[in-house]
């Protein structure tokens, strides 16, 4: 039965879930075995921005966004809200008036399985969105829905106080008791890409860096002139 706003969820350390910003989303879904990744259809409202927060979780009935309302209420400093729709819905659950009230609480951003509207107010305060699309419907506000308990947000399970990643290239998902040995694995992937690039811009090719020639010929490739 819906109708449950857990509060005081647990959430990763600080300066870990900060540590998460200096790194991409496809770095940070590579860095965790190519999991976590939301579906594609949830993307940036507009170009360059780059998070990294702690999931505040809210799940919400088709083209009602009173639960929005609530979960507001829960979210501080360096969260990022995570809104999941529990049937397919277009509507905009999210503009500029939600979103003040978001930032004024030091809310990082939103991601969401559904519409988003006040692009341009919204652009305007930078106050990052990843949406499934914009949208000028109207939500009304009249059946409960839950806060901070797990939700699947565009194919993905998310709990509350997992870490979110979200760029341009779209959001990921970082199991809070992961968040350190991820963000380790970030790094080292990072480090090993920084040697690869030295050795493109010094004119070699992916096919040796990477040793793939090997792999290739036994694969059956054959090079014929």
């Amino acid at each position: 039965m819906a109708g449950v706003v857990v509060r005081n969820v647990g959430r990763a350390d600080r300066a870990v879930v900060d540590a998460f910003a200096q790194y991409g989303v496809a770095t940070v879904h590579e860095a965790q075995g190519r999991t976590g990744l939301l579906a594609a259809h949830v993307s940036p409202i507009y170009p360059g921005a780059h998070v990294a927060g702690s999931a505040v979780t809210v799940s919400v009935p088709p083209t009602d966004n009173w639960m929005i309302h609530v979960a507001v209420e829960q979210c501080r400093e360096g969260d990022v809200l995570v809104v999941a729709p529990t049937a397919p819905s277009e509507a905009g659950y999210i503009g500029e008036l939600l979103a003040t009230a978001l930032a004024a609480r030091g809310v990082r951003g939103v991601v969401i399985d559904a519409g988003c509207r006040d692009v341009a107010e919204l652009t305007r305060m930078a106050f990052p969105v990843w949406s499934k699309c914009v949208s000028a419907l109207g939500t009304v506000k009249e059946t409960l829905g839950d806060v901070n308990i797990a939700v699947v947000c565009a194919g993905q399970r998310v709990e509350p106080g997992d870490v979110i990643v979200a760029d341009d290239d779209g959001v990921v998902a970082v199991p809070r008791d992961k968040a350190e040995e991820v963000l380790a694995a970030c790094g080292a992937r990072e480090e090993k890409e920084a040697a690869s690039r030295a050795r493109y811009q010094a004119g070699e090719i992916s096919l040796d860096v990477q040793n793939m020639r090997e792999a290739l010929a036994e694969k059956g490739l054959r090079y014929v002139d």
